[in-house]
């Protein structure tokens, strides 16, 4: 797909809508946007190649870089994230914008590659205000090349954008009897972004895990299911001495927990 650019002021956003806004600086580059095969993206990665795990409060700031090679050299590079079922007008429903307002600063690897980077700060206050925007965001990139060259990719690499969770686990009694039954409870909550506050997530397997006191390495015991609040309850049989913890796995859409290891010595 090619898709003229045209001037906008808007940066570091989130825009709610179908519309993609492209950076003002990038005609300044490239002038209009035309169809170069001689331009190719042969790489983006955003954040790393990490998830992006946000909770109810704290902006999470990273970059997103998009290399690109072209027989005469790369001038201009630059990266938007959007979210929705396609990349067309009808499919998108938000777009994170890159907090410069122009193209990304490059990095010229020789004269024809260079890799392009633009930088984001997402504000789970402001920009993740429906709990709807966790999973999969894709990366739209455009790269330019000399002279007049363009090419853009919506399709171009993707992200896991996930709400924090949390997990606890206490296990009692402290010190038990060999043989006696362990009990551990906590609670697995995950972040709302709709209401700024965390929530019981229930319905969802988690695992009670063990390690021996003398070891480094947990094994899995059994696993459960969360219920109403996001309540976790397991119940074991006490051989030896070792910390007992819960561990969920997570989903593209919710990160995953461990909560800390409990001791309880066995008498």
């Amino acid at each position: 797909m090619r898709i003229r650019a045209s001037v906008a002021a808007l940066s570091g956003a989130l825009v709610l809508s179908s519309a993609l806004v492209f950076p003002a600086a990038a005609q300044a580059h490239a002038g209009p946007m035309t169809s170069d095969d001689d331009t190719t993206i042969t790489k983006v990665v955003v954040n790393g190649g990490k998830d992006l795990v946000l909770g109810t409060t704290a902006k999470k700031s990273f970059t997103a870089t998009v290399t690109a090679t072209d027989p005469d050299g790369v001038t201009a590079g630059w990266v938007a994230l959007w979210h929705g079922t396609s990349f067309d007008d009808q499919g998108r429903d938000a777009t994170l914008l890159p907090a410069e307002e122009g193209t990304g600063s490059c990095v010229a690897a020789d004269a024809q590659t260079s890799t392009c980077t633009v930088h984001f700060t997402v504000d789970p206050k402001t920009d993740l205000t429906d709990n709807a925007f966790a999973g999969t965001w894709h990366a739209y990139a455009i790269a330019y090349g000399m002279p007049s060259g363009s090419t853009n990719n919506g399709y171009a690499g993707t992200v896991h954008i996930k709400r924090n969770t949390t997990l606890t686990g206490d296990a009692s009694p402290e010190p038990v009897a060999k043989g006696r039954t362990v009990t551990v409870k906590g609670a697995l909550t995950r972040a709302d972004w709709e209401t700024g506050a965390y929530a019981g997530l229930s319905g969802r397997s988690v695992k009670l895990q063990f390690r021996k006191v003398d070891s480094s390495t947990y094994t899995t015991l059994k696993t459960v299911t969360s219920t109403t609040g996001g309540a976790v309850t397991a119940t074991t049989t006490a051989t030896t001495d070792g910390y007992y913890r819960f561990s969920y796995a997570g989903t593209t859409a919710t990160d995953a927990a461990t909560s800390s290891g409990d001791f309880v010595n066995v008498q």
